[in-house]
């Protein structure tokens, strides 16, 4: 089942590596972000939970709890992924300094995992 947040997810990861390529490293942390953010959305939709209100923390904790902890559908190090691309992206969206080649690029090396495994999840 693929949705709209699914879809988005994808969309942003592009968009993130194109940003990454034309050394745009603020704006492809920030889409990164967005990106694995959104997969986090589709996973959790996709074995049923839904969000009348979408809220960073709450998504972070159920993908965390839900689809890591307790149904081990994803692997145990992806639990803190979302909080990880968040701080970068304030950072990157907040802060005077830059986002760095090499953070920019642990930035979406992140994302894209996050999203390729719901990609695989999704699509089973």
């Amino acid at each position: 089942m693929k949705n709209e947040f699914f879809t988005k997810a994808t969309e942003n990861i592009e968009a993130a590596e194109l940003l990454f390529e034309n050394r745009l490293y603020n704006a492809s942390a920030n889409r990164a972000y967005y990106a694995g953010f959104q997969a986090a959305i589709a996973a959790l939709e996709n074995i049923g939970i839904k969000f009348d209100r979408v809220r960073h923390k709450a998504v972070q904790a159920n993908f965390a709890a839900e689809l890591v902890q307790k149904r081990k559908i994803y692997g145990n190090h992806l639990k803190s992924y979302l909080m990880d691309l968040q701080n970068v992206r304030n950072f990157a969206d907040y802060k005077l300094k830059f986002v760095s080649k090499k953070v920019a690029y642990r930035q979406l090396k992140k994302a894209r995992e996050l999203v390729e495994d719901v990609t695989k999840e999704i699509e089973k």
